[in-house]
């Protein structure tokens, strides 16, 4: 059930500053208050209560806020709900009507706020942010080339990141164990349903003592490592054995995700025992973590982490420097893959196609630069064949590529500030939506926050490069 509440205050003027009390209208946090369109959130969120009855739950404006501040500050559940008892700023942000001692929500209900809160619902979110954002940096850049109706403009970057989550770093022994540790608890509670005295024997401490020998010693030899797999991979089996056992006798575990973790692990020992068997690492789909079976080993080839295990995005960047969420999944995907879609949803939103678009290496592949000429989209990079006969010519398109480089880093800066002041870095939530939303989060407050406050960007002209706000100028065709 959802209760509007028509006495939700939306300004700053509204906000009752009672004991003396004055808030910085300059504040971020009040600044960003205004950006938001909260009637256009409420009039989303409440299409997600279709009954008229049970208890009202918590309205638009503190949902979204807190997970917004939540976010930013990089606060648990129990540290957000404190902050906003002692912060009139939170408190202003999340529409209270005056400054209170205590939080109108409790921690236990920021599970059930993420649920809703999804991806898809975050990105429409920021698509109206981005319309409230400053159109105007603070300081003019040079005024950009005016377009005929039709012709293309504006500037468009493209890249992909990976944002981890938090999971222990994945090995075969250790999920096999953690696996017959799982396994061995489900066995206590089917047989506590029997009246059989004796329990099968499963060489509990056996097993566990083995496993701390390996996972303590400094050197592990690759004979030992593959031995302690073989006796693990056994222990599984007999385990599913006793459990497959107990519930062919018409017991059954109480517990739903007890269910789901069964069937996890029933695919874990398949894997394994599929990579075992052939002497490989590699099979399709592999789980690399019990508790969350849909996270997937991603290969970046970075130097700091040349796999990283979690949820892999592309992000687009404009010329207005808004950044959008352009797909989002924990499956390996190639980034190469999402380039067209991405241009047409941008000729969607202005009615043409951008000048140029600025990509890696890993977009530039034939299909995409032959629907780039079909569109008269330039793509950055050289184009393929030799380079040019003309010294002259050839040096232009040199510093027209360097430009393009130096204009792609935005798109970089943006993944640096969603990384290390937006949650990006590291997700925590434990379910395939909550993270997936988690990440769609970060993108919205990294918009928010982002343009006009205290973040050094770049401007991009037809000329010197200045630092003091963000704006895309677009680059003519003929300029060296």
């Amino acid at each position: 059930m959802y209760k509007t509440e028509p006495a939700v205050q939306l300004t700053f003027e509204g906000f009752n500053q009672s004991c003396g009390m004055k808030l910085n209208p300059r504040d971020e946090w009040v600044v960003i208050a205004g950006r938001m369109d909260w009637k256009e959130v409420e009039a989303q969120y409440m299409r997600r209560f279709p009954s008229k009855r049970g208890r009202p739950a918590v309205n638009a404006r503190q949902a979204l806020g807190a997970l917004i501040i939540q976010r930013r500050m990089g606060l648990s559940d129990r540290e957000l709900v404190k902050e906003i008892a002692r912060n009139p700023y939170y408190q202003f942000f999340i529409g209270l009507e005056s400054y209170q001692t205590s939080c109108p929500f409790k921690h236990g209900v920021l599970p059930e706020l993420r649920h809703r809160f999804g991806q898809e619902f975050l990105m429409e979110v920021n698509e109206r942010v981005l319309e409230k954002l400053p159109p105007t940096p603070e300081h003019t850049p040079k005024a950009a080339p005016k377009s005929a109706d039709g012709e293309n403009a504006g500037t468009m970057i493209l890249d992909a990141t990976c944002s981890p989550s938090n999971i222990r770093f994945p090995q075969d022994f250790s999920l096999l164990n953690e696996a017959r540790e799982k396994l061995d608890t489900m066995i206590d509670k089917l047989h506590a349903q029997t009246r059989e005295a004796r329990r099968p024997r499963t060489y509990r401490r056996v097993l566990r003592k083995k496993f701390l020998a390996m996972a303590k010693a400094k050197k592990r030899p690759v004979k030992k490592m593959r031995g302690l797999v073989y006796v693990l991979l056994c222990a599984v089996r007999r385990n599913l054995d006793f459990v497959d056992r107990y519930l062919a006798s018409g017991l059954f575990l109480e517990d739903k995700r007890e269910m789901a973790l069964l069937a996890t692990i029933r695919e874990l020992f398949r894997q394994q025992k599929e990579m075992f068997d052939a002497g490989k690492h590699r099979v399709a789909d592999r789980i690399v973590s019990l508790s969350q079976p849909f996270v997937r080993p991603v290969v970046r080839g970075k130097a700091k982490a040349p796999v990283e295990f979690g949820a892999k995005y592309d992000v687009s960047v404009d010329e207005k420097g808004h950044a959008r969420l352009e797909k989002a999944s924990f499956d390996p995907y190639n980034e190469c893959t999402v380039l067209q879609e991405v241009l047409e949803r941008y000729r969607e939103r202005t009615g043409r196609y951008p000048r140029r678009v600025l990509v890696d290496r890993v977009y530039r592949t034939k299909a995409n630069r032959q629907y780039c000429e079909e569109r008269g989209v330039r793509m950055s990079g050289r184009t393929p064949g030799r380079p040019s006969s003309d010294a002259k010519k050839r040096r232009a398109e040199e510093r027209k590529e360097r430009r393009n480089d130096a204009d792609r880093i935005e798109v970089e800066r943006f993944f640096s500030r969603d990384k290390r002041t937006c949650g990006a870095a590291l997700v925590v939530t434990k379910l395939t939506e909550t993270a997936l939303g988690s990440i769609a989060l970060s993108v919205l407050v990294a918009n928010l926050f982002g343009c006009g406050l205290s973040f050094f960007v770049l401007f991009f002209v037809d000329g010197p490069v200045a630092r003091p706000s963000v704006h895309f100028v677009e680059i003519p065709d003929d300029a060296a």
